[in-house]
């Protein structure tokens, strides 16, 4: 089968069963070009929370369909490739948060939504990295533990001078790569060009940059700016991305390091055979689990606003 005859098939049989298939911005364009909506984690489970359609297909990590079956407890959520998870969301367990609040009984514990279910009940707001300034900002605890990410941790401190923050040594391990002289280079290689990074690269790299965002920030930022040459510094998807979305613009990855395979793993085939009943796992949390993470998360969304 050619890529475009599976293509046809995915979407007859999306149509046929009742599936809402979202997509992460980090996947593949095949995956995209088939997919219902377009975005991140949060805002995937969002959508997936307002469509009426009882199957959802959530093409990403698994932290993702986890956050997702938490905000559409009623539906069946699936994830067409069980192996793809995030080294992030996965460095810090329930028994390690327990000791990181031991160790800092006075503060609240912000958590990531690049983190697990089981460690999204655990702690007492969640957080994007969209939103994340502002949900610190409006806690009333001067003193925030956050987690897992300390370089998205550190950003958000250095908007909030006021507040006290402690933190967990983790963080993505192809965003905490970035270095310092790799955005010297690709300067020097593209000197038109202005630098849009992630919040999760370390803090010299993000200062160094003209934006610094969420990557439907960094994806937005590049469509609407008059600028015509960016260099993107979050997962090296988006420059492809990018370059189909606005042909007239150039765009250049920042560094080689940014290239996640835990959002590789998951291919069109993978969709195909779950979307068949042939492949891919439902995702099934425990109640307590669930109502945990839903209030963490419901707590993000009122201080929010």
């Amino acid at each position: 089968m050619t890529v475009k005859e599976i293509q046809e098939e995915i979407l007859r049989l999306k149509a046929e069963k009742d599936i809402c298939i979202l997509a992460h911005a980090y996947q593949s364009q095949p995956i995209l070009e088939v997919a219902d909506y377009i975005g991140d984690s949060y805002g995937l489970s969002v959508q997936a929370s307002q469509d009426k359609r009882q199957n959802i297909l959530m093409c990403g990590v698994r932290f993702m369909a986890e956050t997702c079956k938490v905000l559409c407890p009623e539906k069946r959520v699936y994830l067409p490739n069980p192996d793809a998870g995030c080294p992030m969301a996965e460095q810090l367990d329930p028994k390690g948060l327990a000791a990181l609040k031991a160790q800092y009984p006075d503060y609240t514990v912000v958590v990531y939504v690049n983190t697990t279910s089981a460690l999204k009940a655990q702690a007492d707001v969640c957080v994007t990295s969209a939103c994340a300034v502002q949900v610190c900002q409006a806690i009333e605890n001067d003193k925030i533990l956050f987690i897992p990410d300390p370089n998205l941790g550190q950003y958000v401190a250095g908007q909030l001078p006021d507040k006290q923050f402690a933190f967990y040594q983790g963080g993505c391990p192809h965003h905490m790569q970035v270095t310092r002289s790799e955005v010297t280079r690709a300067r020097a290689a593209h000197p038109n060009a202005l630098v849009l990074v992630h919040p999760e690269c370390p803090g010299p790299v993000t200062a160094m940059a003209d934006y610094v965002g969420s990557t439907t920030g960094i994806m937005a930022y590049a469509q609407q700016s008059p600028a015509q040459e960016f260099i993107i510094g979050t997962e090296i998807s988006i420059v492809e991305h990018l370059q189909y979305q606005c042909p007239d613009k150039r765009f250049y990855p920042l560094s080689a390091s940014l290239t996640c395979a835990n959002m590789r793993l998951t291919t069109l085939m993978d969709v195909y055979h779950c979307i068949r009943g042939a492949g891919g796992e439902q995702i099934v949390l425990p109640a307590e689990e669930m109502a945990g993470a839903g209030r963490c998360i419901r707590r993000m969304i009122a201080l929010n606003g």
